[in-house]
């Protein structure tokens, strides 16, 4: 089934060769691109896309324009989900998108918009009601929770940091065990001890999951 997509970036040139690139996949269709906020907002109330890709920094202050309409669009229709672009890792801004829940919320780097699949797999993950963080996002925001003194992740191992951080990806426990060249077992292995060192249990399983990765989000967004 095709994915609906709108798109929002105030630049000419990035909103064409957005649409160029995803107009070489068979498995979305740009139905709207859009220049600013208010026509991003426009657009998803006409056209109900199953997903939105979105700059961050737009007009008129080029600042969190993006993340503003990002939350208010999963407020207004939780049923879509919403990709941001961010040209750089901005922590701060990633805590503020997922404040209130990673459920359908991407994250991706802008240097990963020429690798089509990937931003493709983002797009349909969030529309999903899933969560994609960009792997360098997640790896400053492990750095830093790594410096704190009192964190419900430092009890983890080098090698659990390394699962929770693909987990916060949004990856599978076989796309897991595929980066960090690792057996399904051993993977299973380690998000269970995640869960039990963050104290998870008895949630069930893709509750604890989505769980972990806000733990990890929220010990980080205490640090200064």
């Amino acid at each position: 089934m095709t994915l609906r997509i709108v798109l929002a970036d105030d630049s000419y040139l990035v909103r064409e060769g957005l649409s160029a690139l995803l107009g070489e996949a068979d498995t979305v269709d740009v139905v709207a691109a859009v220049a600013d906020p208010h026509s991003l907002l426009k657009a998803v109330a006409e056209h109900r896309p199953g997903a939105v890709l979105s700059d961050i920094r737009m007009p008129p202050t080029h600042t969190t324009e993006g993340i503003e309409a990002a939350k208010r669009i999963r407020a207004e229709y939780p049923e879509i989900g919403v990709v941001v672009l961010s040209q750089f890792v901005e922590e701060d801004y990633a805590f503020e998108l997922l404040a209130n829940g990673v459920n359908g919320i991407g994250y991706l780097l802008k240097e990963r918009v020429s690798q089509l699949d990937e931003v493709v797999r983002a797009l349909h993950e969030v529309a999903r009601g899933g969560s994609v963080l960009d792997p360098k996002v997640v790896e400053a925001l492990l750095a830093r929770t790594a410096s704190a003194t009192r964190n419900p992740l430092l009890g983890l191992s080098d090698r659990e940091r390394e699962v929770l951080q693909e987990m916060a990806t949004g990856s599978t426990n076989a796309a897991i065990a595929k980066a960090l060249f690792m057996s399904d077992r051993a993977v299973e292995k380690h998000i269970g001890s995640v869960f039990a060192k963050l104290g998870l249990v008895d949630e069930k399983q893709v509750n604890r999951r989505v769980t972990a990765v806000l733990t990890f989000l929220e010990a980080t967004a205490s640090q200064p």
